[in-house]
């Protein structure tokens, strides 16, 4: 999985508060169990207007040339709730996104965000509604995210934000559950090594 040090990205204000998981990724897209291919169908329900997504919606956010690039999404309260998919952050880190910002997140989606090689960023609702402004006055604009220094810069400005240490070097070693798993395949193969035979 791809290092998190530092990103730049063009910023898309996505102005909804609890926006859930089938609003992500609706239910009629997740027969794979693998996370590449589900990026075509992020808010497939808003982003066409057909079944069969090959008429953009031009009133969404995403369809709008300034954010098209886009990779840093700003949101509102409660993102991510509803049932607890992983194909929720898989299909937004498949289409391109690293960063989310919002006030809040439900706490399934926050988590299995980190796996996705997302990161999840939370700031006060005065912070959220000065960001959306700064990005309504300039469509297009980019933020830059320093997770070493934990810090959010825009418009000149820098906000920093919380983040557990355990997931922040996840983030910044690549690592989901299955890496932080092979980083102790030493310690495994001689843990099974050591099992009586019966066992193994």
């Amino acid at each position: 999985m791809t290092e998190f040090i530092l990103h730049t990205g063009i910023v898309v204000p996505l102005d909804a508060a609890n926006v859930d998981t089938d609003a992500i990724i609706p239910k009629q897209f997740l027969q794979k169990v693998t996370r590449s291919g589900f990026g075509r169908h992020l808010f497939h329900d808003w982003r066409f207007l057909d079944a069969a997504g090959e008429r953009p919606n031009p009133d969404f956010i995403l369809n709008q040339a300034p954010y098209r690039q886009g990779s840093i999404l700003l949101t509102r309260e409660n993102f991510g709730c509803g049932s607890s998919r992983e194909h929720a952050p898989w299909a937004l880190s498949d289409y391109g996104f690293r960063v989310i910002i919002a006030p809040s997140f439900a706490d399934i989606f926050y988590g299995n965000a980190f796996n996705s090689q997302l990161l999840p960023i939370t700031l006060n609702q005065t912070q959220i509604d000065t960001l959306f402004a700064l990005v309504h006055a300039a469509p297009g604009i980019a933020f830059s995210v320093d997770l070493a220094r934990q810090t959010l810069q825009a418009g000149g400005q820098h906000y920093p934000f919380s983040l557990d240490p355990f997931q922040r070097h996840c983030l910044t070693h690549g690592l989901d559950s299955i890496g932080l798993t092979l980083q102790h395949e030493a310690d495994i193969a001689a843990y099974e090594a050591r099992r009586p035979t019966f066992l193994r």
